[in-house]
């Protein structure tokens, strides 16, 4: 599968816009991803599903947490459906097959490979990291999705003037130190530099975002490699998902002025 981005750790922000991106086939009929990352050896991947009407994942269970955000349509699986501008969670277990009833197009975050049954001959491609291996519901009484409603949550001062946080995730419990959260930035907001110390990655949802001399729109993604200086802002606001993988480090002397009172926070750690 062809990716724009390979990790590189070299401390780079970059900015790929996926709409231009071509759809790639996966060899389940329906089932189309538009990869911006994709590492098939750990299970990671960022970007783009597409789910014509009628298609289904197949069965598979998630071992690592995996997070989507619902643009157009829905999925329903045997607790449920997700629908319009929902965030869904998987956890490690989670055992579902997934059919979209209409055309469904999701963003998309993996963080681990993803079992198939070993009966399958053919595995799907659309999950990167794709295994065959036998296996059971671990945990049968539990639904396989977590779904939240995120533009109903509660918006949290992040100690950034003109930015606030809604906290979609916190991954307490899954032995990983990571956040899940929509930004949202207001006109001539500014957000003073810091140094990334763990991967971590946005899609633009709508509005305009300064990433260093980078401009990301609608439907952008970036991606921010451990030790990059980041110098955030937004002349007319934006809305954003953001995946941080750490916290953030703190570069310039007035947001550590600030923090007396309240220290700044972009993803809530």
């Amino acid at each position: 599968m062809h990716a724009a981005y390979t990790y590189q750790a070299a401390g780079r922000v970059h900015v790929f816009d996926a709409s231009p991106l071509p759809w790639q086939e996966t060899p389940e009929p329906g089932l189309r991803l538009k990869p911006v990352r994709y590492d098939d050896e750990h299970g990671g991947f960022l970007g783009l599903v597409s789910f014509a009407p009628l298609a289904r994942s197949g069965l598979h269970q998630h071992r690592g947490v995996a997070t989507s955000f619902v643009l157009d349509g829905s999925l329903t699986d045997f607790a449920g459906p997700i629908g319009l501008h929902q965030a869904g969670i998987n956890l490690c277990g989670a055992t579902h097959d997934a059919i979209a009833y209409q055309q469904t197009l999701l963003v998309s975050r993996l963080e681990g490979p993803v079992a198939y049954p070993s009966s399958r001959g053919l595995l799907t491609g659309l999950h990167a990291g794709s295994r065959h291996d036998d296996f059971d519901n671990p945990a049968p009484e539990a639904s396989p999705d977590l779904n939240v409603d995120v533009d109903r949550l509660v918006p949290q001062q992040t100690g950034i003037r003109g930015i606030l946080r809604q906290t979609i995730f916190d991954y307490a419990g899954t032995g990983s130190a990571h956040r899940f959260v929509q930004l949202a930035l207001a006109p001539g907001a500014v957000c003073p530099a810091w140094r990334c110390t763990r991967l971590t990655e946005l899609w633009v949802r709508g509005g305009l975002l300064q990433i260093d001399d980078h401009t990301a729109h609608g439907n952008c993604f970036v991606v921010i490699e451990p030790g990059a200086e980041v110098r955030l802002a937004s002349p007319y606001g934006v809305r954003l998902l953001a995946w941080a993988e750490g916290p953030e480090e703190w570069l310039e002397p007035g947001a550590l002025d600030r923090a007396r009172a309240q220290r700044p926070s972009l993803f809530g750690f």
